[in-house]
């Protein structure tokens, strides 16, 4: 059996997971399962597939996971705080991490389950995005294996064959984006949160669907990109692909090009990285080629998109900038969700405090947090002003 802690059970990678999980009982089970602040929902889950450990990082909902898991009848031990999440991802019980939780929150306990030797399903990018090289660093240290759940990663990897290729031998990697929902919309004006959130192929969480909607988890993605598998950013592309068929493709370098397909569903990357190297069923539906009709392919817009350029700007730059880019975007897409920013604004937002940013390479996690607290703090302001400045104009 695989005992398995999954950090941030209760979000849409969470959901996924716990739907493989639960067609697999002869090889998986739960160790441990974490979220931020939802608690019915936890001891549901608990409830269900009766883990050893639930963890909520906001300790002020400690008693209430307590009361709730007492309701479920779930005999699982709550726990509460940052600390207990870092507990969790490294216990010795575990095998398997599956760090799927949202944001620069997840940067901590996805650290220590590498630093630990664990079996590390990466799909908190932003670990990555802040952290790179301390991450790299870890895993390696911990002897432990990293494989990537987000899509397009895994694509990649499958299209390498999980082999370490020389870099001679491939060209560059492909990254697939949907366009998102307002992938040919010109003025992006009026535009609410509602309608930012509404993906056109894929479910996900709120947070997520807006950087689709802006590209930037395109962007993230491509720092991810740089990371995980060694490209520099100019051997890395990104091509809008609407259909979101084709998740990922390598070009190697006789020209060939491998590109891995299937239906829209978290699901398959999930199950492919459970169970690596074997294959196992991930209730994902076959692919209907008869049905499938044409496949579309256009290069993205960065006048349009601007976070998908500044992205690229911050790889380039290093991880100081990929570190404020990640926190600057989490404020301004919070802001948006909160209707104190307009939509066309993110990117603003984001631009404005790179230029502010002057921190040297960070070494530690320490140093990283620092990082990504000050940008924080530079974009709530650039917030403020912009909500203020909006306010004035209206009166």
């Amino acid at each position: 059996m695989n005992a398995i802690t999954l950090l941030g059970a209760t979000g849409s990678i969470g959901a996924s997971t716990l739907d493989v999980i639960a067609r697999h009982p002869e090889r998986f089970t739960l160790h441990a399962v974490t979220a931020s602040r939802s608690v019915e929902p936890l001891a549901g889950i608990c409830a269900r597939f009766r883990p050893r450990y639930a963890v909520v990082s906001d300790p002020q909902r400690l008693p209430a996971l307590r009361q709730a898991l007492a309701a479920a009848g779930a005999p699982t031990v709550a726990l509460g705080g940052p600390e207990a999440l870092a507990e969790v991802a490294c216990a010795p019980e575990c095998d398997t991490v599956v760090a799927a939780i949202v944001g620069a929150a997840g940067l901590v306990p996805t650290l220590a389950a590498a630093r630990a030797g664990k079996r590390l399903l990466l799909a908190n990018k932003e670990a990555v995005v802040c952290a790179g090289r301390l991450l790299i660093d870890a895993v390696r240290a911990g002897g432990g294996q990293l494989l990537p759940v987000d899509s397009e990663h895994s694509a990649i990897h499958q299209c390498l064959a999980g082999a370490q290729i020389a870099g001679r031998d491939v060209r560059r990697l492909i990254l697939t984006a949907s366009g998102g929902p307002f992938r040919g919309r010109t003025d992006f004006s009026g535009i609410t949160p509602e309608q930012a959130v509404a993906h056109p192929n894929w479910t996900m969480g709120r947070k997520i669907s807006v950087d689709s909607a802006t590209l930037m988890n395109k962007g993230l993605e491509v720092i991810e990109a740089s990371w995980l598998f060694g490209f520099a950013p100019e051997r890395i592309d990104v091509v809008v692909h609407p259909q979101s068929v084709i998740h990922s493709m390598v070009e190697f370098a006789d020209g060939s090009v491998v590109a891995q397909l299937g239906t829209p569903d978290m699901r398959t990357p999930i199950a492919y990285a459970l169970a690596y190297p074997e294959r196992i069923d991930s209730g994902a539906a076959s692919l209907d080629f008869t049905r499938l009709g044409s496949l579309t392919f256009e290069a993205p817009d960065p006048r349009r998109f601007r976070c998908l350029a500044l992205a690229y700007e911050a790889l380039r730059a290093g991880t100081a900038r990929t570190a404020a880019l990640n926190a600057a975007n989490e404020v301004a897409v919070e802001a948006f969700l909160e209707e104190r920013l307009a939509f066309a604004e993110i990117a603003a937002v984001i631009e404005e405090t790179l230029a502010a940013v002057a921190a040297p390479e960070p070494q530690t996690v320490e140093a990283v947090l620092a990082i990504d607290a000050d940008a924080r703090r530079l974009a709530r302001r650039l917030v403020a002003g912009r909500c203020q400045a909006s306010s004035e104009a209206q009166r």
